[in-house]
Protein backbone atom coordinates (compact mmCIF):
# COMPACT_ATOMS: atom_id res chain seq x y z
CA UNK A 1 0.00 0.00 0.00
CA UNK A 2 1.40 3.66 -0.55
CA UNK A 3 1.86 5.68 1.98
CA UNK A 4 2.34 9.39 1.53
CA UNK A 5 3.22 10.36 5.40
CA UNK A 6 6.24 8.68 6.36
CA UNK A 7 9.48 9.86 4.96
CA UNK A 8 10.62 9.22 1.30
CA UNK A 9 12.66 6.83 0.11
CA UNK A 10 12.57 4.36 3.20
CA UNK A 11 13.90 1.06 2.55
CA UNK A 12 10.37 -0.74 1.29
CA UNK A 13 8.13 1.91 1.40
CA UNK A 14 6.13 2.47 -2.19
CA UNK A 15 6.05 6.27 -2.61
CA UNK A 16 3.43 8.68 -3.97
CA UNK A 17 5.89 10.96 -5.04
CA UNK A 18 8.09 11.13 -8.04
CA UNK A 19 12.15 12.46 -8.56
CA UNK A 20 13.79 15.76 -8.15
CA UNK A 21 13.53 17.11 -12.23
CA UNK A 22 17.05 18.11 -11.72
CA UNK A 23 18.36 14.60 -9.86
CA UNK A 24 21.18 12.63 -11.71
CA UNK A 25 19.80 10.98 -14.53
CA UNK A 26 16.34 12.06 -14.66
CA UNK A 27 14.47 12.03 -17.58
CA UNK A 28 11.36 14.15 -18.20
CA UNK A 29 8.78 12.56 -20.48
CA UNK A 30 6.77 15.10 -22.79
CA UNK A 31 3.95 14.16 -20.04
CA UNK A 32 5.75 15.16 -17.16
CA UNK A 33 6.56 11.96 -15.87
CA UNK A 34 10.15 11.53 -14.30
CA UNK A 35 12.24 8.20 -14.70
CA UNK A 36 15.62 7.43 -13.65
CA UNK A 37 17.98 6.13 -16.03
CA UNK A 38 21.24 4.35 -14.14
CA UNK A 39 24.45 2.29 -14.26
CA UNK A 40 24.48 -0.51 -11.56
CA UNK A 41 27.92 -0.51 -12.01
CA UNK A 42 27.93 2.69 -10.07
CA UNK A 43 27.18 3.48 -6.80
CA UNK A 44 23.64 4.55 -5.88
CA UNK A 45 23.23 8.42 -6.38
CA UNK A 46 22.58 9.99 -2.90
CA UNK A 47 19.27 11.19 -2.36
CA UNK A 48 15.90 9.61 -2.29
CA UNK A 49 15.89 5.80 -3.58
CA UNK A 50 13.65 3.90 -5.64
CA UNK A 51 10.14 2.99 -5.16
CA UNK A 52 10.43 0.50 -7.97
CA UNK A 53 12.82 -0.33 -10.69
CA UNK A 54 13.35 -2.53 -13.72
CA UNK A 55 16.63 -4.06 -14.26
CA UNK A 56 17.79 -5.06 -17.65
CA UNK A 57 20.38 -7.30 -16.69
CA UNK A 58 21.83 -11.10 -18.93
CA UNK A 59 21.63 -12.49 -15.55
CA UNK A 60 19.57 -12.03 -12.06
CA UNK A 61 20.62 -8.82 -10.40
CA UNK A 62 21.23 -9.00 -6.51
CA UNK A 63 18.30 -8.09 -4.45
CA UNK A 64 17.49 -4.66 -3.41
CA UNK A 65 15.57 -3.40 -0.36
CA UNK A 66 12.94 -1.93 -2.91
CA UNK A 67 9.98 -3.60 -5.12
CA UNK A 68 12.24 -4.45 -8.53
CA UNK A 69 11.56 -6.26 -12.08
CA UNK A 70 14.47 -8.23 -13.35
CA UNK A 71 14.13 -8.33 -17.26
CA UNK A 72 16.74 -10.87 -18.71
CA UNK A 73 18.47 -8.70 -21.25
CA UNK A 74 22.36 -9.48 -22.01
CA UNK A 75 24.49 -6.55 -22.76
CA UNK A 76 24.02 -4.76 -26.49
CA UNK A 77 20.90 -7.04 -26.87
CA UNK A 78 17.45 -6.93 -26.93
CA UNK A 79 15.12 -8.30 -24.32
CA UNK A 80 14.89 -12.27 -24.21
CA UNK A 81 11.50 -12.27 -23.65
CA UNK A 82 9.74 -9.16 -25.69
CA UNK A 83 6.21 -9.64 -24.98
CA UNK A 84 7.52 -9.17 -21.15
CA UNK A 85 9.28 -6.77 -21.59
CA UNK A 86 6.37 -4.52 -22.97
CA UNK A 87 4.42 -5.66 -20.49
CA UNK A 88 7.22 -4.54 -17.86
CA UNK A 89 8.07 -1.38 -19.18
CA UNK A 90 4.46 -0.53 -19.48
CA UNK A 91 3.79 -0.94 -15.81
CA UNK A 92 6.78 1.40 -15.58
CA UNK A 93 5.73 4.30 -17.01
CA UNK A 94 2.06 3.96 -15.73
CA UNK A 95 4.05 3.90 -11.95
CA UNK A 96 6.29 6.94 -12.89
CA UNK A 97 3.12 8.87 -12.83
CA UNK A 98 3.24 8.96 -9.35
CA UNK A 99 6.55 6.75 -8.33
CA UNK A 100 9.81 6.85 -8.00
CA UNK A 101 10.78 4.45 -11.33
CA UNK A 102 14.19 3.75 -11.95
CA UNK A 103 15.50 1.96 -15.16
CA UNK A 104 18.72 0.47 -14.97
CA UNK A 105 21.42 -2.19 -16.96
CA UNK A 106 25.44 -2.35 -15.90
CA UNK A 107 26.49 1.03 -17.70
CA UNK A 108 23.29 2.98 -17.50
CA UNK A 109 23.27 3.51 -21.23
CA UNK A 110 22.39 0.69 -23.98
CA UNK A 111 19.64 -0.87 -22.29
CA UNK A 112 18.51 1.68 -20.05
CA UNK A 113 18.56 4.00 -23.00
CA UNK A 114 16.67 1.32 -24.94
CA UNK A 115 14.29 1.22 -22.51
CA UNK A 116 13.83 5.31 -22.07
CA UNK A 117 13.06 5.40 -25.64
CA UNK A 118 10.27 2.96 -25.58
CA UNK A 119 8.87 4.60 -22.19
CA UNK A 120 9.05 7.84 -24.41
CA UNK A 121 7.18 5.70 -27.11
CA UNK A 122 4.32 5.52 -24.85
CA UNK A 123 4.37 8.91 -23.71
CA UNK A 124 3.59 10.01 -26.80
CA UNK A 125 7.26 10.49 -28.43
CA UNK A 126 6.54 9.30 -32.20
CA UNK A 127 8.64 6.41 -32.02
CA UNK A 128 10.83 7.11 -35.20
CA UNK A 129 12.20 10.11 -32.83
CA UNK A 130 12.07 8.22 -29.59
CA UNK A 131 15.96 7.70 -29.32
CA UNK A 132 16.68 11.76 -30.28
CA UNK A 133 14.64 12.31 -27.31
CA UNK A 134 16.39 9.88 -24.69
CA UNK A 135 19.57 10.95 -26.48
CA UNK A 136 19.13 14.88 -26.12
CA UNK A 137 17.40 14.58 -22.53
CA UNK A 138 19.40 11.62 -20.73
CA UNK A 139 22.72 10.73 -22.25
CA UNK A 140 23.92 11.53 -25.71
CA UNK A 141 25.69 7.78 -25.89
CA UNK A 142 22.37 5.98 -24.95
CA UNK A 143 21.01 3.29 -27.06
CA UNK A 144 24.27 1.80 -28.36
CA UNK A 145 23.17 -0.43 -31.43
CA UNK A 146 21.59 -0.83 -34.77
CA UNK A 147 18.89 -3.44 -33.26
CA UNK A 148 18.21 -1.39 -30.11
CA UNK A 149 17.36 1.48 -32.63
CA UNK A 150 15.34 -1.16 -34.53
CA UNK A 151 13.77 -2.40 -31.35
CA UNK A 152 12.78 1.34 -30.30
CA UNK A 153 11.42 2.15 -33.55
CA UNK A 154 9.16 -1.14 -33.76
CA UNK A 155 7.99 -0.44 -30.24
CA UNK A 156 5.26 1.33 -31.05
CA UNK A 157 3.76 -1.28 -33.20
Amino acid sequence: MARADGPPGRYGERVNETWDSEGPGVLRLPSGRLVRGRALRRPLPPGPVPGYAVHLLGKRPPDVPWEADWLLWPDFRLPGDPVRARAVLTGAWERAAGERVEVACGGGRGRTGTALACLAVLDGVPAERAVEFVRRHYDARAVETPWQKRYVRRFAA
